[in-house]
């Protein structure tokens, strides 16, 4: 085994440079690349196989000779080879592909003209391929030439484009190529030349819609009404109020490519009427109207009388107001004043009718009437009131108040609620109650042991509507006894009684010690 290492070492110095010789010649083989994977592999193999590669470089070195050499590595290639076998070759990549130009531009059709230029839009192409795109060069030519000229210096980037400066009349053939990389796009054509003119698109006035009904202004609100129109080229517009001509003064017009404003700084009632715009383009016209309303409060009805009164009713009558305030009236107000207060109460409102009857008036008194006018915009600010006043006469009705028979509540002194004995402890105050009725009013006494308290301070009596109170005050040992009440008129007399004992306070047994 010792002997086998050393031939080993000398077949890894030498092979390496045959395999070099072997990648640098060209191979007889039919098939190279079953022959190079081995002899790529072999560094691998090489510990292993130590003995086997010289034999299999024998056959090589004939073909070797006829050709130069290449320079043998240097030895501290060698030893690197011995530490690391050799990598596998990266493969080359393959060639770019060529570049293509795009194919034609799509769908291109004319968007809008005038007299001086043409607006195109176009679609993108279907294939564009690795290359991209990198914009798109219009070109144009006058019909019956092929003098075809690019009308933009730099390249289009979107899908659409202005054609400018162009002469009214002529007639020109447009295109569109695509550009990238490589080269020019076949070029999408329009199907027939361009006439450069504008087109005439017949005047439309286009009335909003809450405009197609009155349209209803206060007296001092601002107007400012927009009304829009279509129609190619600009159309001519004009204004008239009830086919006359507009007064600037009082109303502005302002009028735009799209658009006719009617404005009105503060609105009176003269600016009513029938406003009517038409726009012209050539022959064409279109109209349109609207009428305008400006109100405000109407005035009081014109007149007011009161027609009969009976019982307990008036009945009434009006005519409508001269000034309606530019509008239907919707109603009427009527209000009542009594002659002694005269304050209003309404009694009707929101009354659509020329008469009224009023009723649940009062016996006796006299009443006043008004009315008011009302309309879109309210109730008018005064009122008319009748020159009559109404008077509700009494019918002589004779009130006589039915006999009662009088009751007699004259009676002896009863007490309702007697006394009741009690207890007390020296020192400490107690009260002694009972209740007692008669009429008249009867006298309280108070009596201990049957002899009349008095005016005794040591005694406080009290008697608040039958109520009969007597407060003893810090009662001693000789307090105790019988106490009476005594309630006496005119009708009888009434006693009541009670015992009042007076106990000594409980002392401890150490006090007593």
């Amino acid at each position: 085994m010792p002997s086998k290492p050393a031939p080993i070492k000398k077949a890894a110095n030498k092979e390496p440079a045959k395999k070099e010789e072997k990648a640098a010649e060209p191979e007889p083989a039919p098939e190279p690349a079953p022959e190079a994977a081995p002899a790529e592999a072999a560094p691998a193999e090489a510990p292993v196989e130590g003995e086997a590669a010289p034999a299999e470089a024998a056959p090589a070195e004939a073909p070797a000779a006829e050709e130069p050499k290449p320079p043998t590595p240097p030895p501290a290639d060698a030893e690197a080879a011995e530490a690391a076998p050799e990598e596998p070759k990266a493969p080359s990549p393959p060639p770019p592909p060529p570049k293509e130009p795009t194919s034609a531009p799509l769908d291109m059709f004319i968007e809008d003209k005038n007299d001086t230029s043409v607006t195109i839009i176009w679609s993108q192409p279907e294939t564009i391929g690795n290359t991209g795109l990198d914009g798109y060069t219009i070109e144009i030519a006058k019909d019956g030439t092929e003098d075809w000229k690019a009308v933009n210096e730099d390249l289009q980037k979107s899908c659409r484009y202005v054609i400018k400066n162009q002469t009214t009349g002529d007639r020109l053939k447009i295109r569109v190529v695509a550009v990238n990389a490589g080269g020019r796009s076949p070029p999408c054509t329009l199907p027939e030349a361009v006439l450069v003119k504008e087109v005439a698109d017949r005047p439309k006035v286009r009335m909003p819609r809450f405009l197609r009904q009155r349209y209803v202004a206060s007296v001092g609100a601002k107007i400012n009404l927009t009304i829009p129109f279509t129609g190619k080229p600009k159309p001519v517009v004009s204004w008239t109020k009830d086919s006359q001509p507009l007064d600037t003064k009082r109303v502005n017009i302002r009028t735009s490519d799209r658009d006719s404003i009617v404005f009105i700084r503060a609105a009176e009632r003269d600016d009513s009427g029938v406003y009517e715009m038409c726009v012209k383009v050539d022959d064409f016209e279109d109209k349109a109207q609207f009428i305008l309303q400006i109100v405000e409060l109407p005035g009081p009805p014109a007149s007011l009388k009161i027609v009969d009164t009976w019982g307990f009713n008036v009945a009434l009558e009006w005519t409508p107001p001269k000034d309606n305030g530019n509008t239907e009236i919707t109603g009427y107000t009527i209000q009542k004043a009594d002659k002694k207060t005269g304050d209003w109460f309404t009694v009707m409102e929101h009354y659509h009718r020329m008469n009224a009857t009023i009723s649940d008036l009062i016996m006796g008194n006299t009443y006043n009437f008004r009315a008011f006018s009302e309309n879109k915009c309210g109730i008018s600010e005064s009122a008319i009131v009748a020159k009559q006043e109404a008077k509700i006469l009494k019918t002589g009705i004779d009130y006589k108040p039915p006999e009662y028979k009088e009751r007699d509540f004259n009676e002896a002194p009863k007490f309702t609620t007697s006394l009741n004995d009690r207890a007390t402890t020296v020192g400490y105050s107690t009260k002694l109650l009972c209740s007692v009725r008669g009429s008249p009013k009867p006298k309280v006494q108070w009596m201990k042991n049957q002899m009349i308290i008095g005016d005794d301070p040591k005694y406080r009596q009290i008697c608040v509507q039958g109520i009969c109170s007597l407060e003893i005050r810090k009662p001693g040992n000789f307090d105790g006894g019988v106490y009476s009440c005594k309630a006496k008129n005119d009708h009888g007399e009434a006693t009541v009684s009670c015992k009042l004992e007076v106990k000594q306070p409980a002392v401890a047994d150490a006090d007593k010690k």
